[in-house]
């Protein structure tokens, strides 16, 4: 499969079946016990982050571009935060639903701007680059294209989370091929964490702090990473 056919899998599946699994598994309603565990998984990585920039006690002065911000998990409490986000994500259903719950959650609605776009053609500059679980939807050519136009639009820091290549989780991937279902997701890409690495390097950038989230269904490599 094609760079551009896994991006036209990616976007019809999260305007149609995904959209609804996916709604579910980001909000906060009756789950099964493998969609509560990767919701579990997911919001862990969501705290991950906002504990390190919160750490740094300048949340407010920062601009960030969430990529792939899906229906605001991050998006929403950084704006929260007093931070100026932009977030974008690939699915007009999920921007859509993003709005709703940011028109619910937010006292200063100004403080987030969100858009349908594609991660390729997201301009502009912001202190903070931050793109969470997209990378799985890609293989590596792609992934690597990816990263450099994020690093592109990043003037401080990025932050970007992947699937993991380990041989546990390549056994674990090939066993769930094995039981494809109505409700199946678009196909799983690991990364080796070196090669994630080396890419931000080379776009001159120098990891600074790292994170796993690894719960039964769900694992996430977090990488903050420095100009």
């Amino acid at each position: 499969m094609s760079a551009l056919d896994d991006k036209t899998v990616v976007k019809d599946y999260f305007n149609a079946t995904g959209f609804d699994r996916w709604r579910r598994i980001y909000g906060d309603g009756e789950v099964n016990k493998v969609q509560l565990d990767i919701r579990n998984g997911h919001q862990r990585t969501i705290d991950t982050v906002i504990g390190w920039l919160e750490a740094d006690g300048n949340v407010s002065e920062l601009s960030i571009c969430d990529a792939g911000c899906g229906v605001g998990s991050l998006s929403i409490p950084l704006a929260e935060a007093g931070a100026t986000v932009f977030g974008s994500d690939i699915s007009e259903k999920m921007v859509e639903e993003a709005r709703e719950r940011a028109q619910q959650a937010l006292k200063d609605p100004s403080k987030l701007t969100l858009a349908v776009q594609d991660l390729e053609s997201l301009s502009g500059k912001y202190h903070t680059v931050i793109c969470l679980d997209v990378l799985i939807h890609y293989p590596q050519e792609k992934a690597a294209e990816m990263i450099a136009h994020l690093a592109s639009l990043a003037q401080s820091r990025i932050i970007i989370s992947f699937a993991p290549k380990t041989l546990c989780l390549t056994i674990l991937k090939k066993i769930g091929e094995l039981f494809p279902g109505p409700s199946k997701t678009t196909r799983a890409y690991q990364h080796r964490e070196a090669d994630i690495i080396a890419l931000l390097e080379k776009e001159g950038f120098s990891i600074q702090r790292t994170s796993m989230t690894s719960t039964r269904f769900y694992f996430s490599r977090i990488l903050e990473a420095t100009r």
